[in-house]
């Protein structure tokens, strides 16, 4: 029977193979709503297209989510565009959520070793992303007020004209790599999301992925589906990038 492999020596071997570091935001950065029902956000915005458009398709109606409605508004602004209903509704949508995020970015607290871990990838000259279903604007705001703005080249959140591109949709992970000048070698960006969403963008894209992730049965899942690895905390991951490197 072979051995386990050993964390710290698999997490070395794929910092070594790092170039850049791709990371999801609400889980691996920080816990955004901290486990509270969007559902307030997404009744806010049923009220805001009824307002607009009327009665709602049930598939709006049936939703309880403030990201999985973007999605679905936009299903139903499509099948009524014969009506030309225009995108106010959508916009609307698209700005409610948003303030929401601004809001909750104000008492977010960063995962423990977050800031630590992006010092010691930086110290492995090691390029850093964020790509995230969250708007663009509340993630750098996060990062001024952590004063890791400036760790940061790349911050893709999600598109605000389209949301249906949102993970497990590789495009946030695309942008990103394109902005790295990657696009041609995504093998060597890695990854590192909560959710097995993250995880497919992730296959999707090329990249390797480390789950990040405290559940036992998610865990096992990521690894059923193809992570290269799981982790349950940042800790691991720091302690491989301060790891002394032979010089040859």
């Amino acid at each position: 029977m072979s051995e386990a492999p050993d964390e710290h020596d698999v997490l070395r071997r794929l910092l070594d193979r790092t170039q850049a570091v791709l990371f999801d935001f609400d889980g691996p950065v920080a816990d955004l709503f901290r486990g509270i029902s969007t559902a307030p956000v997404a009744d806010e915005i049923k009220d805001a297209v009824r307002g607009l458009w009327g009665a709602l398709d049930q598939t709006v109606e049936d939703c309880d989510d403030s990201h999985g409605i973007l999605q679905r508004v936009r299903d139903m602004y499509d099948r009524r565009r014969w009506a030309d209903p225009g995108r106010e509704a959508l916009e609307a949508a698209e700005r409610i959520v948003t303030e929401h995020e601004f809001d909750a970015v104000k008492s977010a607290i960063p995962e423990t070793y977050f800031a630590d871990l992006v010092e010691a990838l930086q110290d492995l000259h090691l390029r850093l992303a964020i790509v995230s279903n969250n708007a663009d604007g509340p993630i750098m705001e996060f990062l001024k007020c952590l004063g890791l703005q400036s760790k940061f080249d790349v911050v893709e959140g999600r598109d605000p004209r389209e949301p249906r591109h949102m993970k497990p949709h590789p495009d946030s992970v695309n942008r990103a790599l394109t902005q790295l000048e990657l696009s041609h070698l995504p093998s060597a960006c890695l990854f590192i999301g909560d959710q097995l969403t993250d995880l497919e963008a992730s296959l999707d894209a090329g990249t390797r992925f480390i789950g990040y992730t405290r559940s036992t049965e998610r865990a096992e899942e990521m690894r059923r589906r193809g992570a290269d690895w799981v982790v349950s905390s940042h800790e691991p991951l720091l302690r491989a990038a301060q790891a002394p490197r032979n010089v040859n």
